[in-house]
């Protein structure tokens, strides 16, 4: 059974959403801190939604059967953005939560398998926003397992400063390592790589936007069926940086390791750190440019400080 926490940080006996870190070595003990995690969720008659690899699905499988309150989903359909995963969990709570039921969630990343650095930040910047989004949901508690058999300490003590909360031999603890600063601690963003396209836009710019882009993204091999997506996310950065970012901006194109990148620069600042993350509502105004962006990207990287401005790059997969 897990320890005993005060109210403010357990999430169903006070306001905080609850998000522990479990490092484990081993099928063995990935079993032993899972199964733990939800047989005491069985017992409070609470759900259970598990997004953790395909091997580790069978294993838990395996163990689960005819335990209709948990359920099983799978994260790649999210495609292979981080960005999109807050709505995803969103939504598996919603479905799973209907008339204020509580939830628990177990999430692993296939670590091993990121396809870039970049993506390792995102996903890393991702756990963290975890708690942002959902700091006001007592219903519902997150399991995140970390295969630490590598024992790669600076990409533990990494992800370690995303979770309040680390689960050890069954119980979990305040993690000193987690990071409650209100802005994430980002790498600097390397330059672009040689060659690289640049152009400047401002009022009136967005078709030659859209055209230096389409130019650009065909050179470097992306696949035709791709552009349409790609011209909506550059128009709506593109927007974005006009009506809020100073009147304009600089974009830059170029291609690496597979992947086509644009990037966007303008003078302006986003204050609000989940912005592109949630789903926008139906009556909402504004707010779906980053949103959209977000869906049509295979990656997007923000960085926005209120003295330098904001650079948001978007990545789109080239096809081998």
């Amino acid at each position: 059974m897990s320890a005993p926490l005060p109210p403010k940080t357990c999430g169903r006996d006070g306001t905080a959403f609850r998000h522990e870190l479990y490092p484990y070595r081993g099928d063995e003990q990935f079993l032993n801190g899972t199964l733990g995690f939800i047989h005491d969720a069985l017992e409070a008659d609470e759900a259970v939604v598990v997004a953790v690899p395909s091997d580790k699905a069978s294993l838990l499988r395996d163990e689960l059967t005819d335990k209709s309150a948990v359920t099983f989903v799978d994260t790649t359909t999210a495609g292979p953005n981080p960005g999109r995963l807050v709505a995803a969990w969103a939504a598996w709570l919603a479905e799973r939560g209907e008339g204020g039921r509580p939830v628990r969630g177990i999430g692993e990343t296939d670590w091993r398998r990121t396809r870039s650095a970049a993506h390792l930040t995102e996903l890393r910047y991702h756990e963290w926003l975890l708690n942002r989004a959902f700091a006001q949901s007592p219903a519902w508690s997150m399991l995140c397992p970390y295969d630490a058999a590598d024992e790669d300490k600076d990409a533990l003590q990494s992800l370690s400063r995303c979770h309040p909360l680390i689960r050890q031999d069954g119980q979990y603890e305040r993690n000193a390592d987690y990071l409650t600063a209100q802005e994430y601690p980002f790498e600097a963003l390397a330059g672009p790589c040689d060659p690289y396209q640049e152009l400047s836009y401002t009022h009136g710019d967005l078709g030659a936007v859209r055209s230096k882009v389409a130019q650009c993204a065909s050179d470097a091999g992306v696949a035709q069926d791709r552009l349409p997506r790609l011209a909506v996310a550059v128009t709506e950065i593109a927007t974005n940086s006009i009506r809020h970012g100073g009147g304009g901006g600089t974009l830059r194109t170029w291609a690496q390791d597979s992947t086509f990148l644009c990037e966007f620069r303008d003078a302006g600042y986003i204050r609000d750190v989940m912005a592109g993350r949630t789903r926008p509502t139906v009556g909402q105004l504004g707010g779906r440019g980053l949103w959209l962006a977000h869906q049509l990207c295979d990656l997007v990287e923000i960085r926005s400080t209120r003295d330098r401005g904001t650079t948001i790059r978007l990545h789109t997969d080239v096809p081998q």
